[in-house]
């Protein structure tokens, strides 16, 4: 599946993957998101990943974008 997502979607596909976690699907049971529920496990962890690279990918374009208007 993720070969046919980067075919498709090239370079705006993230490349953090989200894994499936029983932690990240006991925490809405609970009421809470998964960083308050359980910050250390592999889900919380990849959220952050995926947020960092978020992050990198904006300011990236931020940058382009300001370069490109000067």
């Amino acid at each position: 599946m993720s070969d046919q997502l980067k075919a498709h979607f090239g370079d705006k596909l993230y490349r953090t993957v989200i894994p499936r976690n029983v932690r990240l699907a006991e925490a809405p049971s609970f009421g809470a998101p998964v960083m308050y529920y359980d910050k250390a496990s592999n889900g919380s962890k990849a959220y952050l990943a995926l947020a960092g690279e978020l992050l990198r990918r904006h300011e990236g374009d931020t940058a382009l974008a300001a370069a490109g208007a000067e």
